[in-house]
């Protein structure tokens, strides 16, 4: 304290000091995690050619993640391992719906990534994340930034809709696919898809909380199951009288335009036109909400799906049925 008795003022780092902490926690969680990220060479049929990507191991016996549109529909995979090695991959599974895919590789004794906290509180928008990739077959390529935004949407090439992506300005480019998003203690907070090439800085990838869960399916049974009803529809408007009259949550349905033969949802006598409003007393004012009703959790369990049709209201129960993922 001086001779006045004044307070020193606070201390604070030096813009250098907060540059030295950033780079060190960058290069920390590089040493730790680029071991285990893979180049991903993927041979498919003639008609659709050669690819590759990104992956990383989330075993010490060979399990790697990557993204469907990586290593779905290959002929022959083949991964390039950070110590030089090359060992050939096998699908074990593949969810288009989800993008993501695993690949078993006969190889021992290797690097892991594990997967850690991507919902709030836990994750937070401005955090450091940091993505490692092999773009065009350049291993460990590494860039940094922050978590831009939580929560986004957006359609895998199935067209059902993903929920909780993350964006990130972490820039990436298409070899970045399937490569781990990181935070600072190197854990993986998701896994990178997607860049919108003409904008800058919007960076997407798919979040671990969703990537964990499909993996341990993909692992356990080869698949994701999902509910299926054997309808397509569409988004549709509710006239506001007609909503206040029924006591809808909303203004917006699913509109019924068609029907498959002898699928769940025509065995329960839904029709063409009928407007779907709730499914067991949940509201369903969209395709997305549709979508997400059908988990594995439906499946052969009667569903309570209420529909408005031709100025009443009816409940049908219908039970879904498991559904198979189309390929893009």
């Amino acid at each position: 304290m001086p001779l006045d008795g004044a307070p020193r003022p606070a201390q604070t780092p030096s813009d250098a000091d907060l540059l030295d902490a950033y780079s060190e926690t960058v290069t920390r969680v590089v040493d730790r995690v680029a071991p285990a990220v893979a180049h991903v060479q993927v041979r498919r049929a003639k008609a659709r050619g050669e690819g590759s990507g990104s992956g990383f191991m989330i075993t010490p016996d060979g399990y790697l993640v990557t993204n469907s549109h990586v290593a779905g529909g290959a002929a022959s995979i083949e991964v390039t391992l950070p110590d030089g090695r090359h060992a050939a991959g096998a699908i074990v599974g593949d969810d288009p719906d989800s993008d993501l895919a695993v690949v078993k590789i006969g190889a021992d004794d290797l690097a892991w990534c594990r997967f850690g906290e991507s919902s709030r509180p836990s994750l937070r928008v401005g955090q450091i994340a940091i993505a490692i990739g092999s773009p065009y077959g350049f291993q460990h390529t590494v860039t940094a930034g922050i978590v831009s935004a939580l929560g986004r949407s957006m359609r895998a090439q199935t067209g059902r809709l993903l929920d909780n992506v993350i964006q990130t300005d972490a820039p990436l480019n298409p070899g970045n696919s399937g490569g781990p998003l990181v935070d600072s203690h190197g854990r993986v907070i998701g896994v990178n898809t997607m860049v919108v090439m003409p904008a800058q800085g919007l960076c997407f990838a798919i979040a671990a909380t969703l990537a964990e869960q499909v993996v341990v399916s993909l692992i356990r049974d080869g698949r994701v199951r999902r509910a299926w009803l054997g309808l397509g529809g569409e988004t549709a408007p509710v006239a506001r009288r007609v909503a206040l009259h029924f006591g809808l949550a909303s203004d917006f349905a699913v509109r019924v335009d068609s029907l498959e033969r002898g699928a769940p949802a025509v065995n329960a006598g839904m029709e063409r036109g009928d407007l779907i409003v709730a499914i067991d007393g949940s509201p369903v004012a969209s395709v997305d909400d549709l979508q997400r009703a059908l988990d594995a959790r439906a499946i052969g369990r009667t569903l309570a799906v209420e529909v408005l049709r031709r100025g009443r209201k009816d409940t049908l129960d219908v039970v879904p049925v498991e559904r198979v993922s189309p390929r893009p």
